[in-house]
């Protein structure tokens, strides 16, 4: 039975990406995972406490927590050279670690943890997990950690909760907690499995840990058209706008840039996040090595252009009426185009007409989407950088399903196009 075709360049785009999902079960670890990918491809490391010294065509990456800068100058670059910039983020809904994570009872160890961001609660039962993040040392060293498959959150049986499919309802403190060993919990240290070998857990002075799915990426389905994995909001764009960067040819109109931020899914206001100093930073250094003068970098931002992107909502088959009756984006249909009356998206007709003719130049679909005016819309980091910085932005992603859950849907074409369609963007 027919499918979507499945273009062989779009297959091995999304195993990549599986791959790069896998690297990066927390912020911290796709940041790392960015950073090698950069500097395999040429990219230099930056360090932030260091004095840059840029020189025009050169390459450079900089990682600041769980974010990184990737950017590209051109041979001719100057001091009122524009920028253009895609915009993504590198965390995702789930779980973190509280302190004093160590609790249990009834012959069981759990780990203590909060609700971070809003994750579909119930996508994360009855799968086994893992954590991962930063340990850093009484010292001062940081350490990037993970356990591999190491907790799980037990649903309860129908017969215990025979209303259970009438309406299933969890309290985030006392039905959120996993198990991850047997015994008295005087004898569990969940520091212990996180303290890097041959490190003494009395040494662990802070820790940024997250809970991430374990099972594998996958497509599967008639045709193996449909890509299932954690983490796709938004390691997809994630991906894609560095896959897109590291391709580039060697010159470029503009200083093309990839910003990866984190804490999107809980606000961005953080150093590391899209309302935080991180991109300014940066692009103030980058002006500042070329010579640029405050009216010279105005100049430069005046004409520089920003692709905010992050995953969005494809037609769900099930709930078609939680979607706007005329703008229906299919899963498998290619990007889209994220437009909001209110400003939660930054698209304005500008950005609208720059955005489809790359599509156009990509050889890519292109589909819009709108909220149902009945149901609130959501919002991305384009609407903040747009305001911290002044700079034109669109904002555009991908459809998927299951969004929030502990493992998304999308179509293996869709990645694939998305990083054509930014590819044409930042060689424009």
């Amino acid at each position: 039975m027919p499918s979507i075709p499945v273009p062989a360049e779009a297959r091995a785009h999304t195993e990549d990406l599986g791959r790069f999902v896998v690297a990066s079960p927390s912020s911290f670890h796709a940041a790392a995972e960015i950073a090698r990918r950069a500097a395999a491809a040429g990219f230099t490391p930056l360090t932030e406490t260091d004095a840059w010294s840029l020189t025009p065509g050169g390459r450079y990456v900089v990682v600041r927590d769980g974010a990184a800068v990737a950017f590209a100058l051109p041979g001719d670059a100057g001091p009122t050279t524009p920028f253009t910039i895609v915009g993504t983020h590198t965390d995702s809904p789930g779980f973190k670690l509280k302190p004093r994570p160590t609790t249990g009872g009834h012959g069981f160890w759990q780990a203590g943890v909060e609700v971070y961001g809003g994750p579909l609660l119930n996508s994360w039962l009855d799968r086994e997990v893992e954590l991962a993040g930063r340990v850093v040392l009484l010292d001062g060293t940081e350490h990037l950690v993970r356990t591999g498959p190491f907790l799980r959150l037990p649903q309860l049986a129908i017969h215990l909760d025979r209303s259970v499919n009438d309406g299933l309802t969890l309290d985030k403190q006392r039905h959120t907690q996993p198990v991850w060993g047997l015994g008295d919990v005087a004898d569990a240290d969940l520091l212990a499995a996180l303290a890097p070998a041959g490190v003494d857990p009395a040494q662990i002075g802070g820790y940024d840990v997250v809970a991430a799915d374990t099972q594998e990426p996958r497509a599967f389905g008639a045709g193996d058209a449909l890509f299932a994995s954690g983490r796709l909001d938004n390691l997809l764009s994630t991906h894609a706008a560095l896959t897109a960067l590291v391709s580039l040819p060697a010159e470029v109109a503009s200083i093309a840039v990839v910003a990866a931020f984190d804490h999107e899914e809980i606000g961005s206001e953080s150093r590391s996040g899209a309302a935080g100093p991180f991109l300014a930073d940066v692009l103030t250094r980058i002006g500042a090595a070329l010579g640029a003068t405050a009216e010279q970098r105005a100049q430069a931002f005046a004409a520089s252009f920003h692709v905010s992107s992050d995953v969005g909502h494809g037609v769900h088959p099930n709930y078609a009426e939680r979607h706007d009756p005329a703008n229906q984006p299919h899963v498998g249909g290619g990007p889209i185009l994220k437009i909001n009356a209110n400003q939660r998206y930054a698209t304005d007709a500008h950005g609208a007409a720059r955005w489809v003719a790359a599509c156009a130049a990509a050889g890519v679909p292109s589909q819009e989407f709108v909220s149902n005016n009945a149901l609130p819309c959501g919002s991305t980091i384009g609407p903040i950088t747009a305001t911290r910085l002044g700079i034109r932005t669109v904002d555009v992603g991908v459809p998927i399903l299951s969004m929030h859950s502990a493992r998304e849907l999308t179509a293996v074409v869709d990645p694939w196009y998305l990083s054509r369609a930014m590819a044409a963007v930042l060689a424009a």
